[in-house]
């Protein structure tokens, strides 16, 4: 019965235009990226290295797809959350908005299936955009600018892995990227749980996001006592794949706090809704 109430609202999604706004960005703004990098990409490369050319003797291909996947990485992973909360707001206010909650239970299925499965859609959505993230940007940038050393800059440090030890971190890293974009699709579903409208989820939990990271941002005594509960500060936490060696206390502690969010925010999800008047 899961099955098939997640195929049918997978395919009610799909049928939206709001839905292919995320995966159009990405489309276009990737080979914007490769383009620039294409044509500007070396001086780039040799503006950041300039200091460690001074010391050592720079060889092998740094300018690849590797390299370029992890700038995009860097730099888009911050916007995906505000083209999740377009689809996973929509997913139980459009109901209320629509007018189609009586249609739904005059089926013989139980309010928690029909959260159950709303929620598998909105994953799935957001897997499908980190999915689709890589294949334009990883997969088409090493056909494009082939492989090779990663070179990875952090303010203390500058890492330089080896290509048979860079493929593997990807894939985790984009394995966590979709946790860290699950919580912000339970959080849109969350408040979509609570009204009417699918444009105040998508509102308000973009305002959430900027009120978290800004707060996480300033260094001062009555905030640091409940930064740690923030999940802004974990959803970036993707990074940590391109350490060495790996601190797999501070990626596990990401791992659990994240979990923790999506099954407290999935939970109160369905409390809601069970005692919503859909009826009215």
């Amino acid at each position: 019965m899961i099955y098939n109430l997640f195929k049918i609202e997978f395919l009610k999604v799909f049928k939206k235009w709001r839905t292919y706004i995320g995966f159009l960005a990405v489309g276009v703004l990737v080979p914007l990226v490769h383009l620039a990098m294409y044509l500007e990409g070396q001086n780039s490369l040799d503006f950041i290295t300039r200091d460690l050319r001074q010391s050592f003797l720079l060889v092998g291909n740094l300018l690849n797809g590797y390299w370029i996947s992890y700038i995009i990485l860097n730099v888009i992973a911050v916007h995906i959350p505000f083209l999740i909360t377009l689809v996973a707001g929509d997913l139980l206010a459009g109901e209320a908005t629509a007018g189609t909650y009586r249609l739904l239970i005059t089926r013989p299925i139980s309010r928690m299936q029909i959260v159950t499965s709303k929620f598998l859609t909105g994953f799935s959505y957001s897997a499908l955009l980190i999915l689709w993230l890589a294949i334009v940007s990883l997969v088409i940038g090493i056909l494009v600018f082939g492989t090779g050393e990663l070179l990875v800059v952090r303010s203390e440090m500058i890492i330089i892995f080896d290509k048979s030890d860079i493929f593997w971190r990807f894939l985790l890293a984009y394995g966590f990227a979709i946790l860290g974009m699950t919580v912000v699709c339970s959080l849109a579903f969350f408040f979509s749980s609570l009204v009417e409208n699918a444009i105040g989820p998508i509102i308000t939990t973009m305002a959430v996001i900027i009120i978290f990271i800004i707060i996480s941002a300033i260094d001062v005594e009555i905030f640091r006592s409940f930064k740690p509960y923030l999940f802004t500060n974990y959803i970036l936490n993707w990074k940590e794949f391109f350490n060495d060696p790996l601190d797999m206390n501070k990626i596990i502690n990401s791992v659990l706090v994240l979990g923790g969010h999506i099954i407290v925010l999935l939970t109160a999800t369905a409390i809601i809704f069970q005692k919503k008047d859909i009826l009215s």
